[in-house]
């Protein structure tokens, strides 16, 4: 992490956070259409890479608008997550039931969702403060579609789960 002194740099930094997280997601989003045995995830998954994607345009327009060349920082955040998606998959390679790992993708994909809200929150905020209206305006497009991203793997996961909860049930009953 470089050296940070003003607002503006702080922001600048937290961009570059971000622009990171989300090129990182659009490459794990593919992997985790993949992954999905649920045709409702999967599409969910393909379409947030399409906003995903235009995301990272708004990033950049956002730098542009600073005068700054687009520039991603590494994000712990987002690399902590995928670690654990990716230690989880590895341990359950061939042994997990689809429903269970498709109850695991949309942990995952919430845990990812959380923290992107988190983040562009405070880049909403910084740029307010800073007076960057259209930034602001950039950075809310993506706060939106993160927060609707979230409602809608909260929906399959509480799906998904259910379907889990009464296959494990009426397996302990046959018992």
């Amino acid at each position: 992490m470089t050296h940070v002194t003003s607002p503006k740099e702080l922001f600048v930094h937290e961009l570059k956070d971000m622009y990171y997280a989300e090129k990182t997601l659009t490459k794990v989003l593919p992997k985790l259409a993949d992954e999905a045995s649920d045709r409702e995830l999967t599409q969910a998954f393909t379409s947030h890479l399409r906003e995903t994607e235009k995301q990272v345009a708004n990033l950049e327009k956002v730098f542009r608008k600073l005068g700054e060349q687009p520039q991603a920082e590494q994000c712990p955040g987002i690399d902590g997550i995928k670690k654990e998606h990716d230690d989880f998959m590895q341990e359950q390679r061939g042994n997990g039931s689809s429903d269970l790992i498709d109850t695991f993708l949309t942990g995952a994909a919430s845990r990812a969702e959380h923290y992107e809200i988190a983040a562009y929150t405070g880049l909403v905020s910084m740029a307010r403060a800073l007076g960057e209206k259209e930034s602001v305006e950039l950075l809310q497009e993506n706060l939106r579609q993160e927060k609707d991203a979230l409602k809608k793997v909260e929906s399959i996961s509480k799906r998904i789960f259910k379907g889990a909860a009464k296959e494990t049930t009426s397996r302990k009953r046959s018992n």
